[in-house]
């Protein structure tokens, strides 16, 4: 048994906070979650080991919806994954994998590797071999031959290839499958942002094909008629959700559309970097004010966020994602406390996940422990004072 105290523990929910908190561990499991005199008095108390943290917070582990590990974050991430074979991809996810875990990231969804090197790891750091975070995986998104990210082996051409590149992630034990609706930034002489790559139909069998293998389906979508054939389809996150016009119009906004997002329960992942202030003066002013505004509307309507980074490319990194939560907070205008609950209890019921995100009763223990109070200053996720994953200690960044 492990007894942790601190100051205030955040459960999950905005607003649901203990003052003088404390929360008692069995293994890999909360055992319970209560203010500091009720665990004492808890009967597993008297033989736990016992860590007291004044001036901290106790809170869920951080969930990230989208990253790709097998890219280093540099400016030559595609240069990198070329010249790298099977072995150094491996260690390079290993490596990104527990550099996110010691910055607090307890679950991470992966959306793109090679021939499912990321299942590899997650299987070895759930039989114990590996420390590592909570790992799930996509493995070769499905795209046009040379598409939008064709180099990780998910082309398809036609229907039947589409059902049997979703069967084959499946067999792989994909935890969900990727589709690039559109095209996107960084694959050369691939389609623009903006172009559907998928008809309806097409994500429609997608959607058929991993819906009879008991999985979600993750739609990359930038561009606006993307967006609406991949909530037509059914899939369950959209990831970047740009609502790019045609041949690069600039923003095309479709209230219903952003309505039956809403309506059909689909998260969005916007996918910011935690570098968001570098991306800002990148892309320009106006671009930047202009993604920033396209939160705000989807917010008005009603629409769900996943929080996630993108981690992978260039500048994203693994290991602050503290920063990237800080976009929501300092751009876009949200409280720290709405955040929190962004990328803890909110991220888990985004990815059907019941075990993570909460401090409650028979839930895994996967923890954080942070200086101060992020429900009042989103900066505090960045002072971590100790990480648990599955009840396992892990050094803090």
């Amino acid at each position: 048994m492990l007894l942790l105290t601190a100051d205030l523990v955040l459960t999950g929910p905005d607003g649901d906070r203990i003052p003088d908190g404390a929360v008692l561990v069995d293994g890999s499991t909360i055992v319970a979650a209560g203010s500091r005199a009720e665990l004492d008095r808890h009967p597993g108390a008297a033989g736990a080991q016992r860590r007291d943290f004044p001036g901290a917070t106790i809170l869920p582990g951080l969930i990230n919806g989208h990253a790709h590990l097998v890219w280093d974050a540099s400016m030559a991430m595609l240069a990198h994954y070329f010249d790298a074979d099977d072995a150094e991809l491996l260690l390079g996810v290993v490596g990104r994998a527990q550099r996110a875990l010691r910055a607090g990231v307890t679950t991470l969804r992966d959306l793109g590797d090679r021939r499912g090197l990321v299942l590899r790891v997650r299987d070895a750091i759930d039989r114990g071999e590996l420390t590592g975070p909570r790992l799930l995986g996509s493995a070769a998104p499905l795209t046009p031959p040379k598409g939008h990210c064709w180099f990780f082996g998910g082309e398809v051409d036609g229907i039947e290839a589409i059902r049997a590149q979703v069967r084959h992630n499946a067999a792989l034990g994909a935890d969900v499958i990727k589709v690039m609706a559109s095209g996107g930034q960084m694959t050369p002489d691939s389609p623009p942002t903006w172009a559907a790559q998928f008809s309806r139909q097409e994500l429609r069998v997608v959607v058929e094909e991993a819906t009879a293998a008991g999985l979600p389906v993750a739609a990359h979508a930038h561009g606006t008629g993307s967006i609406a054939a991949a909530v037509a389809a059914g899939v369950s996150t959209i990831e970047h959700c740009s609502w790019q016009g045609e041949q690069n119009s600039g923003p095309d906004l479709r209230d219903e559309v952003a309505r039956e997002i809403s309506a059909r329960g689909i998260a969005v992942c916007h996918a910011y970097p935690p570098d968001w202030r570098g991306f800002a003066e990148f892309v320009g002013e106006q671009r930047f004010a202009e993604a920033v505004q396209r939160v705000r509307w989807m917010d008005e309507r009603g629409v769900a966020f996943l929080p996630g980074t993108d981690s992978g490319v260039p500048t994203s990194v693994f290991d602050d994602y503290a920063g990237a939560l800080s976009y929501y907070v300092e751009a876009v205008g949200w409280t720290p406390g709405r955040v929190v609950e962004l990328a803890t209890a909110g991220a888990a019921a985004a990815l059907g996940l019941d075990r993570v995100g909460r401090v409650s009763a028979g839930f895994d223990a996967d923890l954080l422990v942070v200086d101060g109070d992020p429900s009042a200053d989103v900066h505090a996720l960045r002072r971590q004072r100790l990480v648990l994953t599955r009840g396992e200690p892990v050094t803090p960044a």
